[in-house]
């Protein structure tokens, strides 16, 4: 599963809990104030990465997730513990305990 850029995230948080919505849907939503451009880049690579559908209704497109957040956590922590733990669960769970002195 292609990883998410930050701003890619938080266009997916949206989609995830407010379901299908349009760009100006969004751009109303958006954590931050973005342009219209730049969300639309965003729905663009989201739709190019297999992370999101479209589909026109008139002269508007929808957009809603393909991807379920459980999956993509999945995709996400698994990058995580290749990247920071030499691919070991167990390695994080123990930083994880260390770090948080339980």
């Amino acid at each position: 599963m292609p990883p998410f850029t930050p701003g890619e995230l938080k266009v997916m948080r949206l989609l995830w809990e407010h379901g299908e919505m349009k760009p100006a849907d969004l751009q109303g939503r958006f954590p931050e104030p973005i342009k219209n451009p730049a969300l639309r880049f965003y729905l663009t690579t989201l739709v190019e990465k297999g992370h999101v559908t479209r589909r026109k209704v008139g002269r508007a497109y929808y957009y809603k997730p393909a991807t379920r957040p459980r999956s993509a956590f999945r995709s996400m922590l698994g990058e995580f513990v290749d990247a920071y733990c030499g691919g070991s669960i167990q390695t994080l769970v123990l930083n994880i305990i260390k770090s948080e002195k339980l």
